[in-house]
């Protein structure tokens, strides 16, 4: 057989060169775009991890990541479809269930412990601590909170834990002056003086620690679940309920990844947070972040979900959230009703994804 010329040589190889990237870009061109919606956070990063693995493109979609910095800001972009799939809290869940049948179809992880009342350590309110019965770590007495500033990102998990943090000081919303402001906003009108609390969320609440501020609803989210959730626009779930699966079955695998690795990809996490949402964390806290939040599996998360027997677990939960609407006069308990009759917690594209390898 005749040898090839060092011309012939580069010519095949040139070929073969051609032929790899045409592969490559039919194989690109058969990925279904997925455009999820993320907020500056512990949920975003399990995802990330998976999308950096190229576990999305071997489930046959490619993750396009749409930041937001609340939940109700994620809604807002729903009717222009900006989003189909991704994360949000509990609180902005109810209210897309309730304007466009959202589907609540996971649980990204338990946020209880991460929404936090913050103060300045010179604030009256810290110097009352244990004067509510049965929750020895709140600080705070309904004198100290009453007609007092507060900062926070209204319809929110956050805003959640303000009410919880005010009901069990025998106060409501209406007591103190409420200033809606996103958690960027807030950490920086904080800082320069303006109001009295600050209700922020990982990460921002670690900025504030940081700060020297402090803590004043330790222990008062107790028996107020909050969860973070991950959600599905209700025609593009109903049209396409295997992409769906899909986009769980990979979020699971993040999960999976996130339980084995845990502090270990602590650094991965403070890189995450810089590169992707311009956020600085040391990796102390982004060691304690990883630690306080609790993920689910998937065979866990179908534990959860089941309604075999009466209403499942997450339902039970999420009906908390919405008692919170009624109580904030924001819906109407026969709106609240409907929607908690309407379906909206659903384990279907969960079981689907089960069935997938």
């Amino acid at each position: 057989m005749r040898k090839l010329t060092d011309l012939g040589k580069i010519a095949l190889a040139a070929f073969a060169l051609v032929a790899s990237v045409c592969q490559t870009t039919s194989a690109e061109e058969k990925l279904v775009d997925l455009k999820s919606c993320w907020q500056p956070e512990h949920a975003t990063f399990i995802m990330w991890n998976a999308k950096e693995k190229g576990w999305d493109k071997q489930a046959g979609f490619k993750t396009e990541f749409v930041y937001f910095d609340s939940g109700m800001a994620q809604i807002e972009a729903l009717p222009a479809k900006q989003w189909v799939v991704g994360e949000t809290g509990g609180v902005p869940m109810l209210v897309g269930a309730m304007r466009y049948g959202a589907y609540l179809i996971g649980i990204a992880n338990d946020d209880s412990t991460s929404n936090v009342v913050m103060v300045r350590p010179d604030s009256p309110i810290m110097k009352s601590k244990g004067a509510v019965a049965g929750f020895p770590e709140t600080y705070g007495t309904a004198d100290a909170v009453r007609g007092k500033t507060v900062l926070v990102t209204t319809v929110s998990s956050g805003h959640f834990a303000l009410s919880t943090w005010l009901k069990r000081l025998g106060l409501k919303d209406k007591d103190v002056v409420i200033k809606n402001m996103d958690q960027g906003q807030m950490l920086a009108a904080f800082e320069s003086g303006i109001g009295d609390i600050a209700v922020l969320w990982a990460p921002g609440m670690y900025t504030g620690l940081a700060k020297g501020w402090k803590i004043a609803n330790r222990d008062s989210q107790k028996g107020a679940n909050q969860l973070n959730v991950l959600i599905a626009d209700k025609k593009y779930a109903d049209e396409n309920p295997e992409q769906v699966a899909k986009f769980l079955r990979v979020y699971m695998q993040g999960v999976d990844y996130m339980k084995a690795e845990n502090v270990k990809l602590a650094p991965g996490y403070v890189k995450f947070l810089k590169d992707w949402a311009g956020v600085k964390l040391t990796e102390e806290n982004a060691i304690a972040d990883i630690k306080e939040r609790t993920i689910y599996d998937l065979k866990e998360q179908l534990k959860l979900f089941d309604a075999s027997k009466g209403p499942s677990e997450v339902e039970t939960w999420m009906a908390g959230a919405a008692d919170f609407f009624v109580e904030q006069g924001k819906f109407k308990k026969d709106e609240i009703d409907k929607v908690m009759k309407s379906g909206f917690v659903t384990d279907k594209f969960l079981k689907l994804a089960a069935t997938m390898k």
